[in-house]
């Protein structure tokens, strides 16, 4: 099964999304995406590390290497938890200075990302990411183009996924499955 965890800042995705991942009873590999640019963020880097089995296996990917990664991970049984799809988008985004070819790049990549969802495998795949399409429009471009692929791929993700949840208030709302 393939599902999507959307949700705002401290809505519990995460912590919903771990609770799939421990009740389906295979071993758990943790993808990370976020990376520590400052203080705030070890911190909070570390309290989800706290909160996670200490036997489920954690790699760290945060660059365009993570869809061909993905698809070996998939082939296995296991769970494979994805956290989060916004964080990883906003470190391709920011791997150089916004221009039309580092777009097309990302987009690129996060095409490559959902045909490796589409595909499937033998894994169940849970994956969170940040539903961040509630507010204004930005008003520079980089967070227009954030919004918009991040966005976009949501909506392609939900498309192949079994499963759709969005989180509010620790809440679980059931959107698709």
């Amino acid at each position: 099964m393939r599902q999507l965890v959307l949700g705002g800042v401290r809505s519990g995705k995460s912590r919903y999304a771990e609770g799939l991942a421990k009740k389906v009873g295979l071993s758990v590999t943790y993808i990370a995406t976020a990376r520590a640019g400052d203080d705030e963020m070890k911190q909070r880097i570390q309290q989800h590390q706290a909160y996670r089995p200490a036997d489920w296996v954690t790699l760290e990917l945060f660059d365009a290497g993570l869809p061909r990664q993905l698809a070996v991970l998939l082939q296995q049984p296991r769970v494979i938890l994805l956290d989060c799809l916004t964080l990883w988008l906003t470190q391709l985004l920011c791997a150089a200075p916004l221009s039309d070819v580092l777009l097309q790049q990302v987009d690129s990549v996060l095409d490559e990302l959902v045909e490796v969802v589409a595909a499937g495998g033998q894994a169940e795949l849970i994956m969170v990411g940040n539903e961040t399409g509630l507010g204004i429009m930005p008003m520079d471009a980089l967070s227009r183009a954030f919004g918009d692929r991040a966005g976009l791929l949501h909506q392609r993700l939900a498309a192949v996924c079994e499963r759709v949840v969005l989180t509010v208030a620790g809440l679980p709302l059931s959107v698709k499955g």
